[in-house]
């Protein structure tokens, strides 16, 4: 989804309006007064709050998606490559947009049937991508656990952990915790040995 230079002014002041006070607390006027214009001004883009709040989910899920699309290209056919650079995107993701992630895992429940809907079907392409490339890793034989999907929603839910923690004054910084859970998904879908890396080979 493509913005417009003031949707998205609207959409990054929304976003930290949301996450510091909640999209219940928050006022659409209050995001108007942030942003320097008036109500009406903001009301010409987003026709009320759940409309801004659909706009700014869908921007994470925009931001989100990018990040694993650039990863993937960057590596070829090979399903463990390809594990290891969604993983990396996703722990970049929530190391370097927290904003971005926080309001993914706090706000949907506010969003309307409607909003629910269009988001879920936006977020499909992601759960699919990850789905994808642990079947096709079963069906190489690359990947040899009993349960590929259940690998897939604990690789999923490990990372978007990372937000509740990542600091970026810390000692770890984002590639190395993006190795490091790579290794982590890849235990799980290889138990025993992590296909592709030297820990687990005998000299």
């Amino acid at each position: 989804m493509t913005l417009s230079p003031r949707q998205r002014m609207f959409v990054e002041v929304g976003r930290k309006e949301f996450v510091r006070n909640g999209y219940g607390s928050s006022s659409i006027r209050t995001i108007a007064q942030e942003a320097g214009v008036s109500l009406s001004a903001l009301y010409y883009h987003y026709k009320n709050k759940q409309d801004l709040l659909l706009a700014i989910l869908m921007d994470g899920v925009d931001t989100y998606d990018s990040l694993w699309e650039q990863a993937l290209r960057a590596v070829g056919d090979d399903p463990v490559e390809q594990l290891r650079a969604f993983v990396r995107a996703n722990v970049e993701f929530r190391t370097q947009f927290p904003e971005h992630g926080r309001m993914i895992a706090t706000e949907i429940r506010n969003l309307e049937p409607e909003g629910a809907r269009l988001y879920d079907e936006r977020r499909r392409t992601g759960r699919q991508r990850i789905r994808t490339i642990i079947d096709d890793g079963v069906a190489a034989g690359v990947f040899t656990t009993k349960y590929p999907d259940d690998c897939r929603k604990s690789i999923l839910a490990m990372t978007a952990a990372i937000a509740n923690w990542y600091d970026p004054n810390g000692p770890d910084t984002p590639a190395e915790l993006g190795e490091r859970y790579a290794e982590m998904a890849l235990n799980l879908l290889c138990p025993g040995e992590i296909p592709g890396s030297s820990a687990g080979k005998k000299g």
